[in-house]
């Protein structure tokens, strides 16, 4: 597998363009990719669709983005943690489509693999279920929840070596291995680059060839 150059953070975000659909890793702001969104933020596309858990806290992570207004449309399993979303939201600044964190995961996972959809009974019975597809199966009603692709996907790992082999750290593992499965481009930010060899094989949870991009190291 060939080695990828570093690239600087303004340069991520040049792969960023108005419009694109965008997933973030990180849980609660833990493995989410700072440097990239710092970036983001100065480049200014508009009319993002972020594809996250959350929409990070006021001015961090994915609050960033929020605030400056970049962001149109999120998926995301909730909000609670920025009162600006909300406030965006009900202003109709903002499209919210609210996904249970479970079905959120499953769908981006469905996306990565080439699965046609996810059959869920998280929603049946409620709002979640209207002008939703239900399907039978053994007795017992699903949901039919469509798959979720990116354009782009940004992530966060502890390591990363030359190839672009990824390591990460306890919640960091949470959405972004399943996030570089489900995007066009993967732009990887790791805390540290490490020659090949250096990640034990069975701590690689994201292999180099799905990641188009690698971060430089903070300097």
């Amino acid at each position: 597998m060939p080695t990828k150059t570093a690239i600087k953070p303004e340069a991520a975000a040049k792969l960023v363009p108005d419009g694109a659909s965008v997933m973030i890793g990180g849980f609660m702001c833990v493995g989410t990719p700072h440097r990239v969104i710092d970036a983001i933020v100065e480049a200014a596309p508009r009319g993002l669709c972020v594809i996250a858990n959350d929409s990070g806290l006021p001015g961090q992570g994915i609050g960033k983005l929020i605030t400056a207004g970049l962001v149109t449309r999120m998926i995301v399993s909730h909000i609670g943690l920025n009162p600006e979303t909300q406030d965006r939201m009900n202003a109709g600044e903002i499209d919210v489509e609210l996904v249970p964190q479970g079905t959120l995961v499953e769908r981006i996972r469905a996306g990565g693999v080439g699965l046609g959809g996810v059959l869920t009974p998280t929603g049946i019975g409620t709002r979640v279920a209207e002008g939703k597809r239900v399907i039978e199966v053994e007795g017992r009603d699903f949901l039919l929840e469509p798959p979720i692709r990116a354009d782009v996907a940004l992530i966060a790992a502890r390591r990363a070596d030359y190839v672009g082999n990824l390591e990460y750290t306890l919640t960091a593992q949470n959405f972004n291995p399943v996030m570089a499965l489900a995007a066009d481009t993967v732009i990887a930010e790791p805390d540290a680059i490490v020659p090949v060899g250096v990640i034990p094989p069975d701590a690689v949870r994201t292999p180099g060839v799905l990641v188009d991009q690698i971060l430089e190291r903070r300097r």
